[in-house]
């Protein structure tokens, strides 16, 4: 499989010795106007990866926010085409950053596997992260997606154990999300030994990074976890300091404040 840029990007966070910082804002949301410049405005603030969230009308893993922000992207008409479009725009002026597309599987399948692959590679994505895909069909998926030159990111729950833990690990590309606690985002970290002691254990068991997501609102929660975690992953937290914003301007205004004390946090450690 050919390098994409999520393993051209690990490679030089690795080569600096930085964490990576990876922000999750919903496609659409706070209008359909604004996604493309948010996301530069997240790269411009210090975002090694992008996490751009499909729109789905049951996103059970998500929090109250990030449902809320689905709902009115759905409202707004967000699907595959306008998700699509957004990357391939965003693409225009920033070749580098990998664009990694977290969502369910129903809006894949409508489609056919075939159909979305393609548009994604042709877009621009690099990865796919699919929260209710089945471990057990993850390889499989895989085998599909991998052709295209599409990742498959991996999720890991505290309740992910034994042979299920080995083969996620076993299989991983690019990085394994590591979802700090049971439930759904926007709740708050587990207790930081018990944190560290669990991403250890996986990276003995991976040979790709670990980024740790779910309760990371801001800067003191990052560098806690960036002590021993390879990247961290921040969406509900950045998902509601956007929601308000009316203009480009104002949501750029508001990623620096957010993004920037964070990446500044996650690089003193």
């Amino acid at each position: 499989m050919v390098i994409n840029r999520i393993d051209q990007k690990l490679a030089q966070l690795s080569t600096h010795s930085k964490k990576a910082l990876v922000p999750f804002i919903t496609a659409g949301d706070p209008g359909l106007e604004h996604t493309v410049a948010i996301m530069h405005a997240l790269v411009s603030s210090g975002a090694d990866m992008i996490e751009l969230g499909v729109p789905f009308s049951d996103p059970m893993a998500d929090g109250v926010v990030i449902q809320k922000s689905s709902e009115r992207s759905l409202e707004r008409g967000v699907d595959a085409r306008y998700i699509f479009q957004t990357v391939a725009k965003f693409r225009q002026q920033d070749a580098s950053t990998p664009v990694i597309l977290m969502g369910y599987l129903n809006p894949i399948e409508r489609r056919g596997w075939t159909w979305y692959a393609e548009q994604a590679v042709n877009a621009g994505v690099d990865a796919l992260l699919i929260v209710d895909l089945p471990p057990e069909e993850a390889i499989s998926v895989r085998e599909q997606l991998n052709p295209f030159g599409l990742q498959l990111i991996s999720l890991l729950a505290p309740t992910t154990v034994g042979q299920r833990l080995n083969n996620a690990c076993q299989h991983a590309q690019g990085y394994l999300y590591y979802v700090s606690m049971a439930g759904v985002t926007g709740k708050g970290l587990e207790q930081a030994g018990n944190l560290k002691d669990r991403i250890e254990q996986i990276k003995s068991l991976s040979s790709v990074p670990v980024f740790v997501g779910f309760g990371i609102k801001d800067a003191e929660t990052a560098k806690d976890c960036a002590q021993f975690a390879d990247g961290v992953i921040i969406g509900s937290a950045l998902v509601a300091t956007l929601a308000d914003c009316q203009t480009d301007k104002a949501c750029q205004e508001a990623v620096q404040a957010f993004i920037g004390p964070i990446r500044t946090a996650i690089d003193l450690v």
